[in-house]
């Protein structure tokens, strides 16, 4: 199984995941860290990828998307955006709403 498919499968079991520098814990960069609080503040279960910790899914996520930078949302299986699109969907509910959608 290539990374693509390694990621595909992780994409679509796990309701909501966060591909970012660090940990939820120890974020290795602003933009990561800014993703974790806006999705702890809406209340979320989430799981976090470090790219960091292996540099094939650190590029690998970026073509599974199209989208060049890190951090990226999944939720329900689709990609949502970086950090600078989750900002924007959190200041106007519609976040908060998306992952309403997938709550347990």
């Amino acid at each position: 199984m290539d990374v693509l498919e390694k990621i595909d499968r992780f994409v679509n079991a796990v309701p909501v995941v966060l591909f970012m520098k660090g940990d939820r814990r120890f974020p290795q960069c602003g933009f990561s860290g800014k993703a974790v609080q806006m999705l702890e503040a809406c209340g979320v279960e989430f799981e976090t990828v470090n790219v960091l910790a292996d540099d094939e899914v650190r590029q690998g996520i970026k073509a599974y998307s199209s989208w060049p930078t890190i951090p990226q949302l999944y939720v329900g299986g689709e990609f949502i955006g970086g950090s600078d699109i989750m900002q924007a969907l959190y200041e106007s509910g519609e976040l908060q709403e998306l992952l309403e959608s997938v709550k347990g």
